[in-house]
């Protein structure tokens, strides 16, 4: 039960020690949640306090499910983007239609996820390289900054996820700017910034959240156009069934999906990423999966969005000591006391504070220095994050993502069907072998050509291999006697590769060349044997080194293979 319920595996070990610590962690990340969870709540389309919402129940199943202990779900910038880019093409945003519609969305991706998991299906995160991951980060990150425009400003902006229609749409109403609402915005990232720095034992988001609320009601700034997040409604989240409609699911699918993977990929990296400071638990992916999916579907019941665990608030929840689960199950109790019993002190909340809390938080995920890293060290990741980063800010958040992912597979399949094939040489005075273009006084010989294949050996691969050793034994002409296959590299063959492998010894024999294979690994020399390869060719063209392949051909003597080849039969 504890592979399926992983509070049954640490609960035993509770102690009250940790939960001091628990506590401690609970609370300061559930003090940072309040204005975070508002904030991206208007990110998604929706009145803050579905941020709140979204901030008790889902919290609560993690803890149980999830297998990361200091992993805070909740609210993310990211998903929040994609609901709204979502649910925003077919309804209204803020309106009743809408909410129903977000909170439908948090079941379809809490479905997704649970599926998933339960079908083993966590290795798809390796389908989104680190590149594709990097480049939707900050295209998204820009986006979901400059989406914020209309309340730093104090304007209406026509809603849109293309940077340059914000843009322009900001500065069509310059002559509406709202100086002051500029003017608190941006000494609230001020704020934040100098709070990281100076009071770091104190939330920054809640310093400026208490400061903005303070300068509004002292000096009235809502009648001065300053615009505020009002009333919020002093009650915990309702329980109630999502609205399901088919034909809505039908267009909410391509978002659904869009999140689940995304939200995945998110928490699981944080996860991973602090899991590597503790070495009491494991982050399963699978798992986590099922985790954040009943997350997500529990909390549809309760009128939550879409949620997953966040960067920042993980690595808060981490470095205030939290030692397990409960520090989560602190922090929803917080979030259900502040809809109870807190919410009136936030009438006067500016959205412009929540505004800086959004783009100080977001543009910290923009990574600068990975395009340059990548330039100098791989041209092809540099292209995949450039092209999933302008395809996320001209074309749309899921297209960006979509093209990232058919970019990244496209990479694995173009990778793979183009292996790397060296020449090698023998190390004077040694038997080792290394590539010729690697090493100097490396002695290669024309007589006796020795290919190491760096790949599995598959369908897909098999005409890229036999153009490259039909270039290469041209090449060697007239000198080349014999060829050796340094197999050490090859994991897998499937049966076109036992065809192919049948058909190259056979059309080099015709031009009097002869074949060894050598270093063949058990599995692949399994499969070689039970296809009557090994057989076909000659147990005498398997050696068990690149050297003792060279003397075969040298020598035309039978090795010694009874050994080698008889572990093949067991």
């Amino acid at each position: 039960m504890k592979n399926y319920i992983p509070i049954l595996g640490w609960i035993k070990e509770y102690n009250k020690d940790w939960f001091r610590s628990d506590l401690f962690a609970g609370l300061t990340v559930g003090v940072m949640l309040i204005p975070q969870g508002m904030a991206y709540a208007l990110i998604a389309g929706l009145p803050a306090q579905y941020g709140l919402y979204a901030s008790i129940i889902p919290l609560i199943v993690y803890a149980i499910f999830g297998t990361s202990r200091q992993l805070a779900v909740g609210p993310v910038a990211m998903v929040s983007l994609l609901i709204a880019s979502g649910v925003g093409v077919i309804v209204e945003s803020g309106t009743d239609a809408y909410i129903e519609l977000a909170i439908l969305l948090a079941l379809m991706v809490g479905a997704i996820q649970l599926l998933l998991g339960l079908f083993r299906m966590g290795f798809l995160v390796n389908f989104m390289s680190h590149p594709v991951i990097s480049g939707f980060t900050s295209a998204a990150a820009l986006i979901i900054g400059f989406s914020q425009l209309k309340h730093v400003m104090g304007i209406p902006i026509e809603k849109s996820h293309y940077i340059h229609e914000i843009v322009i749409g900001a500065f069509a109403g310059f002559a509406d700017w709202n100086w002051i609402t500029i003017a608190i915005s941006i000494g609230g990232m001020a704020v934040i910034i100098l709070a990281r720095k100076f009071l770091k034992k104190i939330p920054a988001q809640l310093v400026a959240v208490v400061l903005g609320i303070g300068v509004v009601y002292l000096f009235r700034l809502d009648q001065a156009g300053v615009r505020i997040v009002g009333d919020i409604p002093s009650n915990l989240p309702k329980f109630g069934s999502p609205s399901i409609e088919w034909d809505q699911m039908k267009l909410l699918l391509p978002t659904a999906f869009t999140i689940a993977l995304i939200g995945f990929v998110e928490s699981f990296a944080v996860a991973k990423t602090i899991q590597n400071k503790h070495r009491n638990y494991q982050v399963r992916a699978n798992q986590e999966l099922i985790g954040l999916g009943l997350a997500n579907i529990a909390g549809s019941f309760f009128q939550s969005f879409p949620v997953t665990g966040g960067f920042s608030r993980t690595a808060v929840n981490d470095q205030a000591g939290a030692k397990s689960g409960v520090a989560a199950l602190v922090s929803a109790s917080l979030i259900a006391i502040t809809l109870l019993l807190l919410t009136p002190l936030f009438f006067y909340l500016p959205k412009a504070i929540l505004a800086s809390v959004i783009m100080v938080a977001v543009f910290g995920l923009v990574n600068f220095k990975e395009p340059f890293e990548l330039w100098k060290s791989d041209k092809g990741d540099f292209a995949m994050l450039i092209i999933t980063f302008l395809g996320t800010l001209f074309l749309g958040v899921e297209e960006g993502i979509g093209l990232g992912v058919i970019l990244s597979i496209g990479i694995i399949i173009f990778r793979t069907t183009r292996p790397h094939i060296a020449i090698l040489g023998r190390v004077p005075g040694t038997e080792v072998y290394r590539n010729i273009e690697r090493f100097d006084q490396i002695e290669e010989r024309r007589d006796i050509v020795v290919l190491r294949l760096d790949a599995r050996l598959y369908f897909a691969n098999l005409n890229f291999v036999q153009e490259r050793i039909d270039e290469i034994v041209e090449n060697y002409k007239p000198d080349i006697k014999g060829l050796v296959m340094n197999f050490e590299s090859v994991n897998m063959v499937d049966s076109s590769a036992i065809h192919f492998i049948a058909d190259l010894a056979s059309s080099l024999k015709a031009n009097n060349i002869d074949l060894v294979i050598a270093n063949v690994k058990g599995p692949v020399r399994d499969k070689l044997f039970l296809s009557g390869l090994t057989a076909k060719i000659g147990p005498e063209n398997f050696t068990i080194s690149v050297q003792q392949g060279v003397d075969v051909i040298q020598n035309k003597e039978r090795p010694k293979f009874d050994e080698y080849i008889l572990e093949s039969k067991k």
